[in-house]
């Protein structure tokens, strides 16, 4: 089985193609998928460079990789609600318990899958679980963003912020954003109502009384954000812890989320795509081959939407 593995924490040039890696063996719980395709995500290149090593990190050598569209090919004990050859798409990653999805093979967590929405291929399903599945669980399940709400996305041209501005109009909230020069455009493609060029402006200066903040950013933009919200405002990032003082001095609820991959997630998110309320943008496509130079251009690049590698 060919993967894409470290034997060593660093940059670009520790990510391997080893054609010869012991394919998965199926376990109670799990599924064996083909990996038709794998989407690239910034957890990807942090575990690369040894940044997740205190979170139960697998012994090397890694697959790398999670998030993954497919094939089910053998299903292990207790796993019902799926047959060989069903369409899924979720998360694989070894820090979850899965065998990574940089893979033609990828032992999975049926937890972790669902159903591929119906109306997208495998590359574009690939796209969807970690960042989609962020979005959602901050804006429906930790937000509870609803009809005439108002919200700023940070982050509006990335793989997060694409999927949070497109649920946020779909749930009928009025939806501003902060990107670059070069994003604007893109971002407002998204059904974004107001973008904010933070290289030019400052959006602490110019929105006020909004009742939400959704930080994929941090720092200084998480620490300005608090004077944009109403009093009773809440604000998720996925960056920052919550600062008690802040929290007290503006009146507002913080939370920092650490983002669940579940069945029922995935349901809801391939939901939304089947209906034409989220659509799936990517930015480029790299062979499985090409996994060092795809983590690469996600972290040193500024991507408007998704990376993903083709595998199948």
């Amino acid at each position: 089985m060919k993967a894409a593995q470290i034997n060593r924490y660093g940059g670009s040039d520790a990510v391997e193609i080893n054609r010869n890696t012991a394919s998965p063996v199926v376990s109670q719980g799990k599924l064996i998928v083909e990996v038709y395709a794998a989407g690239v995500n910034p957890v990807d290149w942090k575990i690369r460079e040894g940044y997740m090593q205190q979170m139960r990190s697998p012994s090397l050598p890694i697959t790398l990789g999670g998030d993954f569209s497919g094939l089910v090919m053998e299903i292990g004990e207790g796993v019902s609600g799926f047959k060989k050859g069903d369409e899924v798409y979720g998360q694989a990653i070894a820090l979850g318990g899965g065998s990574g999805s940089f893979a033609e093979f990828a032992l999975v967590n049926a937890k972790n899958i669902a159903y591929k929405p119906r109306s997208v291929n495998h590359l574009e399903a690939a796209a969807l679980p970690l960042p989609g599945v962020s979005a959602y669980q901050a804006l429906v399940d930790h937000i509870g963003l609803s009809r005439d709400k108002r919200i700023l996305v940070h982050g509006g041209a990335g793989g997060i912020g694409t999927f949070a501005i497109q649920i946020a109009k779909h749930l009928g909230a009025y939806a501003a954003a902060t990107a670059s020069t070069d994003s604007i455009k893109y971002v407002k493609d998204l059904g974004a109502d107001e973008i904010i060029d933070y290289r030019r402006q400052s959006f602490q200066d110019l929105l006020h009384d909004y009742d939400a903040v959704f930080d994929t950013v941090g720092g200084d933009t998480y620490v300005n954000s608090f004077k944009v919200l109403k009093k009773g405002g809440i604000i998720v990032s996925m960056l920052e812890q919550p600062h008690a003082d802040l929290m007290e001095k503006y009146g507002v609820t913080t939370i920092a989320q650490f983002t669940q991959v579940t069945s029922g997630r995935l349901a809801k998110l391939a939901e939304l795509v089947d209906h034409g309320a989220v659509k799936v943008y990517m930015d480029r496509i790299f062979p499985l081959e090409e996994a060092g130079e795809a983590l690469s251009y996600l972290q040193k690049g500024h991507p408007r939407g998704k990376v993903v590698l083709e595998i199948k």
